[in-house]
């Protein structure tokens, strides 16, 4: 299941294509016969009359219309402000993407216990990669205050169904999340099948 940061991201991502699509074909004034009906029934609506795509050689603003918004003394500022707004927001989107990957110790409940990330990855992987019908494992997480995401990316034998390991992963992410305690542990699970190398024949 998707999680809801995924969702969202391709959600806003189908959605600014769609409008940097849409706002495009726009500009470039489409000239297909349903393009024009549409527009022609669009426009035909009261104050629907800027649907109409420019006409061929034309420009959505041309110097004496820049120079006309410039007169007000609202329109800097508002350029300013909506651009400073924008970078900010694709600024801190970007940055929420970015998985840095911690390679610190983590404080057990244990007095004095200390584990390091990188040699619970090792361990995870090994343990993963034991199960019967997995042919690869990958694990990799990510540390966030106390709480921790392992990303398990697992490949399984070309004869090998997953629920034949499911339990047994399940199993490897429940052995984690008690080695990790008191932090909070979330287990993404990705399967993959190793495909079979057909012979060359020369």
């Amino acid at each position: 299941m998707a999680e809801p940061r995924t969702a969202v991201n391709r959600a806003v991502l189908a959605v600014t294509g769609g409008v940097l699509l849409l706002s495009g074909a726009w500009s470039a004034g489409m000239r297909t016969a349903p393009v024009e009906r549409l527009t022609a029934r669009l426009s035909s609506v009261p104050g629907m009359g800027w649907v109409l795509p420019p006409a061929d050689g034309s420009v959505l603003l041309d110097r004496s219309g820049l120079a006309a918004l410039r007169a007000h003394g609202w329109w800097t500022p508002a350029v300013i402000a909506v651009g400073s707004l924008v970078t900010a927001l694709l600024t801190w989107w970007f940055l929420g993407q970015l998985r840095l990957r911690v390679r610190s110790r983590l404080r057990l409940a244990a007095s004095g216990g200390v584990l390091r990330t990188q040699a619970l990855e090792e361990a995870l992987t090994r343990r993963a990669a034991s199960v019967d019908g997995v042919a690869r494992a990958r694990v990799r997480l990510h540390t966030r205050r106390r709480r921790l995401r392992a990303y398990v990316h697992v490949w399984l034998e070309p004869d090998t169904t997953p629920l034949a390991v499911l339990d047994a992963l399940t199993a490897v992410g429940t052995e984690a999340e008690a080695a990790v305690a008191p932090h909070a542990l979330t287990t993404r699970l990705r399967l993959g099948h190793r495909t079979h190398r057909m012979p060359h024949v020369r």
